[in-house]
């Protein structure tokens, strides 16, 4: 029989030790006890909002990728040939 893990990975109650299965969700050894949690593969943010390896202090940054300014002056003159259009 496996060794239960001291943190359950699914749901991350605590788990005594000897248990057969987690006493909050339920995951055991025959649905797999995981050495990581179900988030442990994903890059996400820390607690505090920081994104990991950003070491300085300044937010993202909020410049347009170049395809919406070339959207947004595509619809510009559209909207103008069409009123041009109509007189």
């Amino acid at each position: 029989m496996p060794e239960s893990p001291p943190e359950c990975a699914n749901c991350g109650a605590e788990i005594p030790a000897g248990s057969r299965a987690c006493p909050e969700c339920g995951a055991d050894e025959h649905t797999g006890w995981r050495d990581l949690d179900i988030y442990g593969g994903l890059d996400l943010p820390d607690e505090d909002g920081a994104e990991a390896g950003a070491s300085s202090g300044n937010p993202p940054s909020r410049e347009l990728p170049w395809y919406w300014w070339a959207t947004g002056i595509a619809v510009i003159i559209g909207f103008i040939l069409m009123v041009m259009g109509a007189r």
